[in-house]
């Protein structure tokens, strides 16, 4: 049952409380927006938020991207200041290491247009590569790009400060209050049917992360997204641990770690894991991990692994998130499919979210994010590039 009286109406329902819908609760009630509603099926930030790497970074192949991310590292750059939540952000910067000259060449071009919008990342060599991230085996690598501004931090840490933040500015924040359905007369949306009762409402915001599509189909939208367990382990105490250590990604096969206080946390995809709602731990994806540790960083396949965890990543046809409104609908807004980048773009998608309820210009034009562009007649609008589902 929800944890607090169910409002009988609200101005604006955001269905989903990970760091997207707590984001947006909060921009909109600092707004000045009343009445505004979060629903939780589950305890907030128990989706895919806390499940997430902690990755935070601007170093992305797109303008839209790459705004997204430089806006929301300023955020958590201000977190503790601003909201009063130690999140632990170690900014060691994300180091991609490059094998393969065409990736050298993306990278390449990656890298001037970040520069153009302010991003300090660079090219470096492979020396100066190993000398940032000891632990990595040069072997066969051509390059790497450097960006120090990146980071990471504590998802969970992130959730209680813009919880408590939401809450103090006015929105109503319900957990364990799962969605049944949403309401609607003819093309208009007018309530959310939960199991304590129906919320009367003409707005819905669509946060769900990989639970989203459900949500669409109940007001006939489609949410092109697909849900796809990735999986984290994280190695037993290392002695004398380089608190530098950046965020390391072999690119070629997406084998990724950063230390996780004096332990390192590791990932990588699965070329074989299959969509669906699968939460639980496996141990199929282990060799391939092993095999790339024994690759590109030998030494760390001589630690332990104590814990692990698997989640979901939300992904769409491009890798790339729908964010805005749904035509066919009135009024049914969005922001879902972030496809591993949802918890480093969480601030400023809240910000974007604000701005298209009140009907005014977003701060950073997401425009071509729409699932329009996954109509036929609308191949390469937008301008948004495929994104690598990486960290």
């Amino acid at each position: 049952m929800p944890t607090a009286a169910l409002p009988t109406r609200a101005s604006v329902v955001i269905i989903g409380g990970g760091i997207m819908g707590l984001s947006t609760a909060y921009h909109l009630a600092r707004a000045g927006v009343r009445d505004v509603v979060l629903l939780e099926k589950d305890e907030f930030g128990s989706g895919s938020t806390s499940k997430a790497a902690g990755g935070v970074r601007a170093n992305f192949s797109d303008a839209v991207n790459i705004e997204l991310g430089q806006r929301s590292l300023r955020t958590f750059e201000r977190f503790r200041e601003d909201f009063g939540q130690e999140i632990d952000l170690h900014q060691v910067g994300y180091l991609f290491l490059l094998d393969d000259p065409a990736h050298v060449a993306a990278f390449e071009a990656n890298v001037a247009l970040q520069n153009s919008m302010g991003v300090p990342s660079r090219m470096i060599d492979v020396a100066e590569a190993m000398r940032l991230s000891p632990y990595i085996n040069p072997e066969g690598l051509l390059g790497a790009a450097w960006s120090p501004n990146d980071g990471h931090c504590t998802p969970e840490s992130v959730v209680l400060g813009y919880a408590g933040a939401a809450r103090r500015a006015g929105a109503t924040l319900l957990r364990n209050t799962p969605v049944e359905g949403i309401e609607s007369d003819g093309s208009t949306i007018t309530g959310v049917r939960t199991p304590a009762g129906t919320i009367a409402t003409d707005t819905v915001v669509c946060t769900a992360g990989a639970w989203s599509k459900a949500l669409g189909e109940m007001v006939g939208v489609d949410l092109p997204i697909e849900p796809v367990r990735r999986q984290i382990v994280v190695t037993e105490q290392i002695p004398n641990l380089d608190p530098r250590t950046p965020f390391t990604i072999d690119f070629s096969t997406t084998f990724y770690f950063h230390n996780e206080g004096n332990a390192l946390l590791l990932g990588m995809s699965d070329p074989d894991e299959t969509p669906g709602f699968k939460l639980q731990r496996s141990d199929d994806w282990l060799p391939g991990l092993a095999d790339a540790i024994e690759r590109r960083a030998p030494e760390i396949g001589e630690f332990g692994i104590a814990s692990g965890w698997a989640g979901l990543y939300e992904v769409t046809p491009d890798h790339n998130a729908v964010i805005g409104e749904a035509a066919g609908v009135s009024r049914f807004l969005y922001a879902a499919g972030f496809s591993g980048h949802g918890f480093l773009q969480g601030p400023a998608v809240g910000e974007v979210m604000r701005d298209l309820y009140l009907g005014r210009p977003p701060v950073v034009d997401v425009s071509g994010m729409t699932t329009d562009r996954f109509a036929p007649a609308a191949a390469g609008v937008g301008g948004i590039r495929p994104e690598l589902n990486i960290v």
